[in-house]
């Protein structure tokens, strides 16, 4: 039997992609420190422990004990904006946490390391971003995840491992952590809604991005150790049509059926265009369905409402305070 490791699986991508690899037949061993996912999001078909990517120690035995075929790295503090202020955490948990994970994979002759990067290593380059583009990120959150493509393609140089890299962007859907005040517009706004609040936008709210569903990206990532075109290389992945925050705002009411308010606070230091060219995904992965933002929405909304409201927690050891946007200070 196939035996995948999935590192962040009680979180929102990873539950995603754990559901799908058990669809693919694989036997699925979920790691999560449950930092931000939730134990109850984890497949019960799947094998679930407790831990964190930075132990190396346990990663050691669970690798010995599991001979893992593939290893899916989904696991990240995934929040841009807040990584100029966690540089220690960010990079301790996206960076070498991530190295501990291909130390291991080499060790252990795992025939091919999947990766969830980002397009922020793009930064502030001139959207579509492709691949072909040289990555100039402008957080650290980007800077980590474009060393861990740097490492893995010379682990593949030097030993051998072989790597998919995938950049996906403005991933949104069912299993989002909807009290993550951080991190993941879609969920933030979900809950701001549901609890009668203003949905807090960061300047005038006309930042564009490509708002993807999660259902047009898991099945891919998870196929992926299946198509050897795709081994040793980098795709974007997500939707193609970009839109405003101010236009995503609206749409999440429609979904909720909320009228809710906008509170324009203060605009943060972030990249404001940001969207990526799929052509190279598209060639490789030829993918068969699209869902509009509409739809993608609402199945999330339907979700949201059932999950009902999560209280937002706040990051408890933030590194830097100067120039912290001072919503992220409230209650």
């Amino acid at each position: 039997m196939i035996t995948s490791l999935v590192t962040g699986g009680a979180g929102f991508i990873g539950a995603h992609l754990t559901n799908e690899l058990i669809k693919l037949g694989h036997k699925v061993i979920v790691l999560d420190d449950l930092s931000g996912g939730f134990e109850e999001n984890v497949n019960n078909e799947a094998c679930f422990i407790q831990g964190s990517i930075n132990d190396h120690q346990l990663l050691s035995e669970i690798f010995t004990e599991h001979k893992f075929n593939y290893v899916y790295h989904i696991a990240a503090y995934a929040a841009e904006g807040l990584s100029h202020f966690i540089k220690r955490f960010n990079y301790t948990n996206n960076l070498i946490g991530s190295v501990n994970l291909i130390n291991e994979s080499i060790k252990h002759k795992v025939q091919c390391f999947v990766f969830t990067s980002s397009i922020a290593v793009y930064g502030a380059l001139k959207p579509p971003m492709r691949e072909d583009m040289v990555p100039v990120p402008e957080d650290p959150y980007g800077i980590a995840k474009l060393a861990v493509e740097q490492d893995l393609k010379v682990s593949h140089e030097m030993f051998g491992l072989n790597y998919v890299i995938f950049r996906p962007h403005n991933v949104y859907g069912e299993y989002q952590n909807l009290g993550d005040r951080y991190r993941n517009v879609v969920g933030i706004f979900m809950n701001q809604l549901m609890q009668n609040k203003p949905l807090t936008v960061f300047g005038d709210g006309n930042q564009t991005r490509a708002f993807s569903y999660i259902g047009d990206i898991a099945p891919y990532i998870a196929d992926s150790v299946n198509i050897k075109e795709a081994y040793n290389q980098i795709f974007n992945v997500g939707a193609d049509e970009n839109f405003t925050v101010n236009e995503l705002a609206q749409t999440i009411m429609a979904s909720i059926g909320i009228k809710g308010e906008i509170r324009h606070v203060e605009a943060r230091n972030e990249v404001v265009h940001a969207f990526a060219d799929h052509d190279k995904f598209k060639k490789v992965f030829k993918p068969s369905h699209h869902t509009s933002l509409q739809q993608g929405l609402q199945n999330m909304a339907d979700w949201a409402k059932k999950t009902g409201i999560k209280k937002s927690s706040r990051f408890s050891n933030i590194e830097i305070l100067e120039k912290l946007p001072k919503i992220w200070l409230e209650d």
